[in-house]
């Protein structure tokens, strides 16, 4: 079927991607622009990346665009590079043969290789949800749509094309990628395609542990990260990703310090201001961290030695589900480590620790535990103030402080000596 879309202006489409796209045109192929860009056009806003889609081989494109380079094993693909800009290219895919499933897929029925080349209706039907199976036409301004894509983003429905339990065997990502459509776009997931994520959560352990952490990246920080966080719990998925976190949700706030965060990570996004996964994962792994520490110490280990012990369990065991960038576990470590710095303030410490180059995101974390419900004596508030005032103003929040570096501490050192 093919529908005539006047109202998609070519104001919201990127030139670099009409380039692709009439490029490979005159020079003899099929190419149109799909997926979520369309589906954007369609809802009047400006989409972030355009991708097209082809009959053109990978090593074809490369051969047109200088500026481009192959990626991908699962499925190989060709990034254009425009400056900062890339436009992706794929080539339409076919299904597999009866001879080549065993090879291209697990016993469960995930593909493994996706490397197969087929028709433009063949890849129509190779896609996931109706409204990325959109196809645009800049030339004839025309969108080819073979699975009533368009009525479903007229509809705010996310519905996955063929039989939803073997799409999600396939690929089990593709119940994620429900989640965040629809926590992104606030459409619902139509009962056929929802019904059997809650049961099929476990094949999220077959996904490469890299592959989920791009996957927490889309889900948690691109703006829309509470709404994704409740639709994780309310589909049971949640726990095939963070188990530790799941877990202590049942004997600690975890749940609460986790909405904070990502009411903050979303306020920031919002406002432009920078954000960072190790943030989030911190706040994912506290509550896990704090508990195994209680345990290391309950046995004797040492204060030191039992945060450094399980600061690495912790995030070990995570690893095996997402994996985190060291430039990121290393941040976590920080941050965790001042929160126990943070209550010592006394001398010089509180100035030396202001100047930390994590202090900002660690005196962050610390008003979110208070958020959260953890009394922690006023010391949120505490080092609020002390940022607020100038050097004379520090000098008497430490004094005030009571204990070691108080004014009544140090009359009463003076009145043993003297």
């Amino acid at each position: 079927m093919t529908e005539a879309v006047p109202q998609l202006s070519y104001d919201n489409i990127s030139t670099n991607a009409l380039k692709v796209v009439n490029r490979l045109a005159t020079s003899g192929y099929q190419a149109y622009l799909v997926g979520g860009c369309v589906r954007d056009l369609l809802l009047g806003k400006v989409p972030k990346d355009f991708d097209v889609a082809t009959d053109a081989h990978p090593e074809d494109v490369r051969g047109l665009f200088r500026n481009s380079r192959l990626i991908g094993k699962r499925f190989r693909i060709v990034h254009v590079h425009f400056g900062p800009e890339i436009v992706e290219v794929a080539t339409f895919r076919a299904p597999h043969t009866a001879r080549s499933h065993q090879s291209n897929h697990s016993d469960g029925g995930m593909i493994l290789s996706d490397n197969v080349f087929g028709t433009f209706e063949e890849d129509v039907f190779r896609r996931d949800f109706t409204m990325n199976a959109l196809y645009y036409d800049p030339e004839a301004d025309a969108i080819y749509d073979l699975v009533e894509g368009v009525k479903d983003v007229e509809a705010g429905q996310i519905r996955l094309i063929g039989n939803p339990e073997s799409r999600c065997r396939e690929d089990p990502v593709r119940m994620l990628r429900a989640i965040r459509f629809r926590a992104r776009l606030d459409f619902v997931i139509e009962p056929a395609t929802a019904e059997p994520i809650r049961r099929l959560g476990f094949l999220l352990q077959d996904i490469p542990a890299a592959r989920l952490f791009e996957e927490v990246l889309k889900l948690f920080m691109t703006g829309y990260g509470v709404r994704a966080y409740e639709l994780m719990l309310e589909y049971d998925l949640l726990a095939w990703m963070f188990p530790d976190t799941r877990r202590t949700m049942e004997s600690f706030p975890t749940g609460k310090l986790i909405r904070a965060a990502l009411v903050s990570t979303d306020n920031r996004i919002a406002a432009s201001m920078p954000v960072t996964p190790a943030f989030i994962f911190a706040s994912f792994l506290w509550y896990p961290f704090v508990e195994e520490k209680q345990r290391l110490e309950n046995e004797g280990v040492t204060n030191i030695e039992a945060f450094q012990i399980a600061a690495e369990t912790v995030i070990a065991r995570q690893q095996l589900f997402t994996s985190i960038p060291r430039r990121f576990t290393g941040m976590m470590r920080d941050i965790w480590n001042l929160q126990f710095r943070l209550p010592v303030r006394h001398g010089r410490r509180a100035e030396r620790l202001v100047t930390h180059k994590r202090f900002r995101a660690a005196y962050d974390f610390l008003l979110l535990r208070e958020e959260a419900g953890e009394d922690l004596n006023g010391l949120g508030k505490w080092w609020t103030e002390y940022q607020e005032c100038d050097e004379e103003g520090r000098r008497q929040l430490v004094r005030s402080l009571p204990g070691p570096g108080s004014q009544r501490s140090r009359r009463r050192k003076k009145k043993e000596r003297g």
